[in-house]
């Protein structure tokens, strides 16, 4: 199955010289040749090392994304009605699908794939650039059509406001590749910071204006024009001319089962959007996206640098089982202790900290919240599956889990409709509850997978968010009679108390070990800096990344 797989994989006749990928949770001791400057030959240095200043440099850009995103979801909300944010999500919900088909999963494509010539790369430049200029032009045709759908005539006109951003990000999409595959991390966190500054400035000048949900679609205009401008000359290459017999076919067989995960993923993960904007109106769907806006976006810019290591890393892996195992199971720890307790003070806080954040007219959004709060806990842990499915070229078994999942996400979905936005996010929030465990076993029949580990690791994980987020809970109902802003500080101090009672447990202590590991990793790669700095300009002068999310958990369109 492996020389199968390995026979599949996309390749070319000229392959680039990469540098080895690096991850924080290979070992401090292992080593990666880095290609320096044409005459300077090479360089080696610790792997570990290499993978922390790497992720320390791309946390900080996530951190100044998430602060952005908050910011504007603040300011925003008191803009821009909840009705205007609506109508947005009901454009995005629909039109957003776009966004997959013009990647068509060649993005990922082309930095899973061992070998990549000049060729190839620029001849996926010009598939993707066709492809979203193709879908720009059927959004505009198909904007009387979604009007018609929702029975909202005002849509129409914001469908045709967004479709340029179709063709501009499909200009830019082999660019990013690039830079990912060539592991310039600190390239694209730039990008990934400047880009969402413009499109947040551009928002509020609009939304104070009086511009509605026009605001919301300069945003994304601007966002996607901001990129391209910034990663072209960042990314140092401008592709040939289109030629005929470029041997593209590996990619394809990839992407297409890709893209078909993710074209299912979306309208299951939309279907709330959809059937809320379609039953309940533009109003409960503005309550229940900004919920979705508040936590789930910058919950993705927290993970996504978790990605962007470990996707090019574990395709390097795929032959050394016990390193891939390790990797798996290490990852879930960190991004487990990192996040879920997050995510448990959010579940428990819910009802002060949308008082504060969005105001008192945002307060049924609340309920929501918490409920988001529990999907994301559980979607995080679901995190390592995917790698493993994408990594080990495992696309087609991952296509029909998807289905299953999907198909699982709308029942789920429907089945909470009658009572509500709540009734909704309750079973947006059951499904990957029921997810996890199954996509473990569906790994674990395609692949040698550590499935007792991974499970004990996220039994642990989860019992103590639970109980961290009653104790958060249990702190606002407390004070229930004082200022939001003494319940939230009550609640993070009642969070708090929870993991460090847990820490007792030995096992705990011994997974709370491996998180201080990579933290103290992270920390000496930002003090290492300096020492680096040759190092980093072959290796990191041209840097990694790019959020490539998981397929099952990408957030297109209205997400």
């Amino acid at each position: 199955m492996r020389r199968a797989r390995r026979r599949a994989a996309p390749c070319g006749p000229r392959p680039l010289i990469l540098s080895e990928p690096s991850s924080l949770f290979l070992p401090v001791e292992s080593s990666v040749i880095v290609p320096s400057e044409p005459s300077a030959g090479r360089r080696t240095e610790p792997l570990g090392r290499t993978a922390a200043r790497g992720a320390a440099v791309t946390m900080t850009g996530q951190l100044a994304r998430i602060v952005l995103q908050f910011g504007s979801v603040v300011v925003l909300a008191r803009l821009i009605a909840p009705a205007e944010f609506g109508l947005f999500t009901m454009v995005m919900a629909v039109v957003g699908v776009s966004e997959i088909v013009r990647d068509f999963g060649l993005s990922n494509a082309a930095i899973q794939a061992r070998e990549l010539s000049t060729a190839q790369r620029d001849q996926l430049f010009w598939v993707n650039t066709a492809l979203g200029t193709a879908l720009a032009a059927l959004a505009v045709a198909s904007a009387p059509l979604v009007a018609l759908v929702f029975g909202r005539p005002e849509l129409a006109p914001l469908v045709v406001g967004v479709a340029a951003t179709f063709a501009l990000n499909g200009a830019q999409t082999q660019h990013r590749a690039n830079l990912n595959r060539e592991l310039r991390f600190t390239a694209l966190t730039v990008i990934d910071v400047a880009a969402p500054l413009v499109g947040i400035v551009v928002a509020i000048v609009v939304a104070l204006a009086g511009g509605g949900a026009w605001a919301l679609v300069a945003q994304t205009v601007a966002v996607a024009a901001a990129g391209l401008v910034l990663v072209v000359p960042v990314g140092g290459w401008l592709p040939g001319r289109p030629r005929r017999g470029v041997p593209l076919g590996g990619f394809y067989r990839f992407g297409w089962n890709l893209v078909a995960t993710q074209l299912i993923n979306y309208v299951a993960k939309n279907a709330d959007n959809i059937v809320i904007g379609i039953r309940l109106g533009p109003a409960q769907l503005g309550l229940y996206s900004r919920a979705f806006q508040l936590l789930m976006n910058p919950l993705q810019q927290v993970r996504a640098p978790f990605s962007r290591v470990a996707i090019p890393v574990l395709s390097r892996l795929q032959d050394d089982r016990a390193r891939f195992d390790d990797y798996l199971v290490r990852a879930q720890i960190v991004m487990g202790y990192t996040i879920v307790p997050a995510l448990a003070f959010v579940g428990g806080a819910s009802v002060p900290l949308v008082t504060v954040l969005l105001g008192a007219a945002w307060l049924e959004s609340a309920p929501v919240l918490t409920f988001f709060a529990i999907a994301g806990a559980f979607s995080t842990l679901a995190y390592v599956a995917y790698w493993a499915f994408v990594t080990q070229g495992l696309t087609g078994p991952l296509l029909r889990f998807t289905l299953v999942t999907a198909a699982l996400k709308i029942v789920c979905v429907l089945a909470g409709l009658p009572w509500g936005i709540v009734g909704v996010a309750a079973g947006y929030a059951v499904e990957p509850l029921l997810s996890w465990p199954l996509a473990i076993w569906w790994l674990s029949r395609s692949a040698p997978t550590p499935v007792a580990r991974l499970t004990a690791g996220a039994g642990r994980l989860g019992a103590i968010a639970v109980a961290a987020g009653a104790a958060a809970w249990g702190a606002t109902i407390a004070l229930a009679d004082a200022s939001a802003w003494l319940q939230i500080p009550a609640a993070a101090l009642s969070t708090a108390v929870v993991y460090l009672v847990a820490a007792i447990v030995p096992v705990v202590r011994r997974d709370l070990s491996e998180l201080v590991t990579v933290v103290r990793l992270v920390f000496l790669s930002g003090r290492g800096r300096g020492r680096g700095m040759a190092t980093e300009r072959t290796s990191l002068g041209r840097e990694p990344g790019h959020d490539q999310e998981p397929g099952h958990d990408q957030e297109h369109g209205a997400r």
